[in-house]
């Protein structure tokens, strides 16, 4: 799978918040592909892959929210044990440092979904495709 646009939405920790949110994208007809809520005391940081992430984000900004875009690698991973250890010695290897990730896949799939943010996603992914 290519480098994808992220959003990072900052928004307030609070019931109804999130649910305004995708309501908002939905309404759009923006699909949300992987979402990961990183939760404060106050607020969170909520990251979205979304089929049209232009128009989400100019939706987002004009609902008042605070939208940051990263460029991400995003894999489709084999759901076997070792998989995770695999990717990220290729990439500790490399000297590329992992900032975040995360995936989902449940135990009938036979594959995954994992998202990385590195500083260098292009070498990354060049890398992992090997």
């Amino acid at each position: 799978m290519p480098i994808q646009r992220q959003l990072s939405v900052f928004m307030p920790n609070r019931p109804g918040v999130l649910a305004k949110t995708c309501s908002v994208l939905w309404e759009a007809g923006i699909n949300v592909l992987a979402l990961a809520v990183h939760d404060t005391v106050d607020n969170a940081v909520v990251r979205f892959l979304v089929d049209q992430p232009t128009k989400a984000l100019l939706l987002l900004e004009q609902d008042g929210l605070y939208v940051m875009e990263q460029d991400v690698v995003v894999l489709e991973v084999r759901n076997a044990s070792g998989e995770l250890a695999r990717i990220s010695q290729a990439l500790a290897e490399a000297d590329i440092n992992i900032a975040y990730a995360y995936c989902t896949a449940t135990p009938r799939q036979e594959y995954g979904c994992l998202v990385l943010k590195t500083d260098e996603p292009e070498r990354a992914l060049e890398i992992l495709n090997r």
